[in-house]
């Protein structure tokens, strides 16, 4: 059977891991404790968990290199564009959303402008995990360093866990009934999936 790799965007160290921008990490750490398992560091510049059916990984050269890991571990592995699942957080979208998606820009988003530029294509998978947009003036790039205020953090684990459960769907059911099943809720909807 052949594997994805799913690799879950952030910046390593303690002092980014409450981050908004440390959502892919998150997500990456949920998949990991289902899966029973614990990351090791790779040749290739990541924390890596093996399991079945993939190879999940935490890039450690900081959001805005996270390609040359990403394209060594598909280099490694020997797995296509096609089956790579990219974790992120996302500026444009609200937060307590989750969207999937199949290619596409990046949305001045520096994780996902290093990995499209390392492997040569726009299409592979992705998580988008929805971190809204800075209040007043704040520049973005502080938005996203700052860790996810005490409002949200009440619902951050439902979220991260939803995130996980939708790289699961893209997994075994692809694209579109992922999204089907997934967009139409986001935190202001409850309910189990359709």
């Amino acid at each position: 059977m052949d594997r994805w790799l799913i690799a879950g965007l952030g910046n390593p160290g303690p002092e980014y891991s409450g981050n908004r921008h440390n959502a892919g990490f998150m997500v990456l750490d949920e998949l990991a404790a289902r899966a029973g398992g614990r990351f090791k560091v790779h040749k290739s510049r990541a924390e890596v968990l093996e399991t079945s059916r993939a190879v999940l990984a935490k890039p450690l050269s900081y959001m805005n290199l996270s390609g040359g890991p990403v394209k060594a571990l598909c280099d490694f592995y020997k797995i296509p564009p096609e089956r790579v699942i990219v974790v992120h957080d996302e500026l444009d979208i609200p937060y307590g959303a989750l969207r999937a998606k199949l290619g596409g820009g990046d949305n001045g988003h520096n994780g996902l402008k290093s990995i499209t530029k390392a492997l040569g294509t726009r299409d592979y998978l992705r998580i988008r995990f929805g971190i809204g947009r800075p209040p007043g003036r704040m520049d973005p790039a502080a938005y996203v360093l700052k860790d996810f205020a005490t409002a949200e953090r009440k619902d951050l684990p439902f979220l991260v866990d939803r995130a996980a459960d939708m790289v699961e769907s893209l997994m075994d059911r692809g694209l579109e009934a992922t999204q089907n099943s997934y967009h139409p809720l986001d935190l202001r909807i409850s309910g189990p999936p359709r």
